[in-house]
């Protein structure tokens, strides 16, 4: 049995064709540039890789590309493939588990689309193209909010009038969901202890951070949307709301221009000009003082969420990094962790510089907190829900 993995972006779609049962990635690929005047569809399979360069008009093309690519590879998408996971980024109130999407269901993650204007539209287009594609299979939704469904109401609730927030959806819902539950289950297996208090940092190109007591989040850093929390490449994170309503008046920006601001030209992009934490490297390397403020602003919030949750919890057993950049920046971690043995927090040097794909400790054996890096596997973790959910409704 196999499962076809598709995150929809707004200009790109990744697709996967999982074993849920082995956890081998049997195909990946990415479909990019979609509506520029040149596409680029690049597909993995069994070793080797294939590129089709041509216009993409729209998602539909693509994901015809995709399959075609697929299908001339080898793979029999009317047979190989038993099920497609879909990642929808918001959720809402409404669903909090992954769900067999039928025409409701998509109405419904379309109706979303207020709460991710970003997100959800190119996610529900994904679904559209994917059913058209592939309709003899079921098709899952698996939603990014739906692990952070349950947080505390102290924890969830924002502090404005509660009858405007009842009415328009406004509470902290989270995100990377899938991402934080699957390290967080894979670090009470690779340690083989239950119960454990655990910080959880997902770092890439968005970032966000979670506090978890034994295996239930209490707190995570993105909210209402994913502009929430760490500073992130090309998302600002947390800021005063004042600035909104200053920009407004005082810049004469809109609202779209804001959104635009705050979510692509922030950040490490907005504060250095790239959002590629290698070139933000050699960057500082050579001198560069915006690059150098810029990786400072950024270990400084993260290093706020660590010291908040850490009170939060109570009891800290762990602080794992997953992600890009929480995986392949050794720098990040150290530096976001430095000086913090006081707090029984000790990375060691030359284990954090070994660089793997396979789940490890970087701590020192003196450390009371472990400190691990465990690469996150989403489609991996999408299709063994949407296998779980085929199953449970044959």
């Amino acid at each position: 049995m196999s499962v076809l993995v598709v995150n929809s972006g707004s200009s790109s779609v990744k697709f996967q064709l999982v074993d849920p049962a082995s956890g081998e990635s049997l195909a990946s690929g990415l479909v990019e540039q979609i509506g520029e005047s040149e596409g680029r569809v690049v597909l993995e399979h069994r070793g080797s890789e294939t590129e089709n360069r041509r216009e993409i008009p729209d998602h539909g093309v693509g994901l015809a590309v995709a399959f075609e690519m697929l299908e001339a590879s080898g793979v029999e998408l009317g047979s190989d493939v038993t099920a497609v996971g879909h990642r929808v980024v918001h959720g809402g109130e409404v669903f909090y588990r992954p769900t067999l999407i039928d025409d409701d269901v998509l109405q419904q993650i379309s109706d979303l689309s207020a709460l991710a204007p970003l997100h959800n539209p190119p996610n529900v287009l994904g679904i559209e193209v994917a059913r058209k594609q592939l309709p003899d299979v079921p098709h899952v939704a698996v939603f990014d909010t739906a692990f952070f469904h349950g947080l505390p109401a102290a924890a969830a609730t924002y502090a404005i009038d509660r009858d405007v927030a009842k009415a328009h959806g406004i509470r902290r819902y989270g995100f990377h969901g899938t991402s934080h539950e699957y390290v967080s289950q894979q670090v009470t297996r690779f340690l083989g202890r239950e119960g454990l208090n655990q910080i959880v940092l997902h770092l890439g190109n968005g970032a966000s951070a979670s506090a978890i007591r034994s295996g239930v989040p209490i707190d995570t850093s993105m909210g209402l949307t994913p502009l929430e929390g760490l500073v992130m490449g090309t998302r600002s994170g947390d800021i005063d709301p004042g600035v909104v309503m200053h920009l407004k008046r005082s810049a004469g920006m809109d609202v779209n221009a804001i959104d635009q601001l705050l979510n692509r030209a922030s950040g490490l992009k907005g504060l250095a000009g790239v959002n590629d934490f290698r070139v933000l490297g050699r960057n500082i390397d050579n001198g560069d003082a915006d690059a150098k403020l810029a990786y400072d602003v950024y270990i400084h919030r993260l290093r706020k969420y660590i010291g908040s949750y850490m009170v939060i919890l109570g009891r800290l057993d762990t602080i794992t990094f997953t992600a890009g950049v929480g995986e392949n920046a050794a720098g990040v971690r150290a530096d976001a962790l430095a000086n913090l043995e006081g707090f029984g927090i000790e990375i060691d040097a030359e284990r954090n510089a070994v660089r793997s794909r396979e789940p490890r400790i970087v701590s020192s054996d003196a450390s009371t907190v472990t400190v691990l890096v465990v690469p996150t596997n989403e489609e991996l973790a999408i299709a063994r829900a949407t296998q779980q959910v085929t199953q449970n409704s044959d």
